[in-house]
């Protein structure tokens, strides 16, 4: 079963926060370093100002705008429609009680969230070197919403390129050292969006988001061979494919009637269930050098589903569809998938099942997952009884691989010095 994120956004019930209460908490103090981290899950609240400077003049009329509504809170506005979601959780530095789907005003959540100069700063306290961030409510987690609200195609692609080259210029281009520069695709023609990840990838871009499920945001399946161009695209190009949960649009759910806590629990299932669609699209085998990296579903699922796909190769004849491909379906998940851990520390005993090559870390900032500013604590007590080589391929190193997004070798000897 699936809920949409609309449908959780608007479930007054979600949380037992008080709408419109907000503390902001004074700064932490800067996080003791153990390792040099590069996060490569965290998020943009995108600010009032994203398209002003980069939309072509025909459009400035109709691109995303905030307003401020009667009630005082404020909202995007897009194509005739209200986006009330401005924060949607942006909850870092507040306290746990009040965490929801609000804020709904800039001025009621960090800085960091949607400033370029108070994030590196918040990166700072925290300890991560180096981010790699999606975008949040307002274009969807793979820029979906900013193309499905508008029935003009060519508007729809000037909004695309006009939000990546905000995030090129303004976000990453702040510190290209310590931003991974990460674009949203054009979804509604896929031989247009392979030119713009090529043309993306000469402007620096390193990675593309993209929905772990097509299918569900009403598009062709991954199955259907539709995605071929973007694929052939990113793995021309070495462009990491990343895969969101959530940025299907939908949340994995129980029962109708069951507590909200069974969605947040339950967040992590669309990774494992991405992977293994994912993997028996093909996609892997078309495209043996392609990257597909799966941020915010943890690392605690793999290792069964792995044995899973051991104990499923014995019999796959009946089946049929890996009867003509000479590497297994778990050597492909090794090959070409990486996972991202997030909060798992009983998981990491499981590591050289998983392949500690394919695991990578996440700080979630500014979202409830978010290990803000806790991030160096934390993975220094969950990675305590690792051999050192390990803890450092895991923190960073296996990142700065991927995303070919090295870090200095001043910061990786002593990461005090940033």
């Amino acid at each position: 079963m699936a809920i949409s994120i609309e449908e959780l956004a608007a479930d007054t019930n979600f949380t037992t926060a008080a709408k419109g209460k907000f503390t902001l908490l004074p700064d932490p103090p800067r996080a003791e370093r153990h390792f040099p981290i590069i996060s490569v899950d965290d998020h943009i609240v995108e600010p009032p100002w994203t398209f002003t400077n980069h939309i072509a003049s025909r459009w400035a009329d109709r691109a995303p705008k905030v307003i401020e509504m009667e009630d005082g809170t404020e909202t995007w506005f897009f194509e005739g429609q209200h986006l009330p979601n401005v924060g949607f959780n942006a909850v870092a530095g507040r306290p746990v009680e009040e965490y929801s789907f609000e804020p709904t005003r800039f001025d009621q959540m960090r800085r960091g969230s949607w400033d370029i100069a108070a994030r590196l700063a918040d990166m700072d306290l925290d300890g991560v070197y180096a981010s790699l961030c999606f975008p949040s409510f307002l274009p969807g987690f793979c820029g979906h919403r900013i193309q499905q609200l508008t029935d003009d195609a060519d508007f729809a692609l000037a909004l695309v390129r006009a939000w990546n080259d905000w995030h090129i210029q303004e976000w990453a281009g702040r510190d290209p050292n310590r931003i991974i520069p990460m674009q949203i695709p054009y979804l509604l023609n896929p031989e247009i969006a392979a030119s713009e990840i090529r043309r993306n990838a000469e402007r620096g871009f390193k990675a593309v988001t993209f929905s772990e499920a097509p299918h569900m945001l009403g598009l062709p399946t991954l199955h259907s061979g539709h995605w071929d161009p973007i694929m052939a695209a990113c793995e021309e190009t070495g462009t990491v494919v990343c895969l969101h949960i959530g940025s299907s649009g939908t949340s994995p759910s129980t029962a109708p009637d069951a507590p909200a806590d069974t969605v947040g629990v339950l967040f992590f299932g669309y990774a494992m269930f991405a992977a293994c669609d994912w993997l028996y699209s093909k996609i892997p085998i078309r495209f043996p050098e392609i990257k597909i990296c799966l941020s915010e579903g943890g690392i605690g699922w793999v290792a069964g589903l792995l044995d899973r796909l051991e104990h499923v190769r014995r019999y796959d004849s009946m089946y049929g569809t890996w009867n003509d491909i000479d590497i297994t379906p778990a050597d492909t998940f090794r090959r070409n998938f990486w996972v991202c851990a997030v909060d798992d520390p009983s998981s990491f005993s499981q590591r050289e099942v998983v392949g500690v090559e394919n695991i990578l870390v996440e700080s979630d900032y500014p979202h409830a997952d978010s290990t803000w500013p806790n991030t160096q604590e934390t993975l220094q007590t969950q990675l305590a009884d690792m051999p050192s080589d390990e803890a450092e391929a895991i923190c960073w190193r296996n990142a700065a691989k991927l995303f070919r997004h090295p870090i200095p070798a001043e910061v990786a000897a002593d990461p005090n010095l940033f």
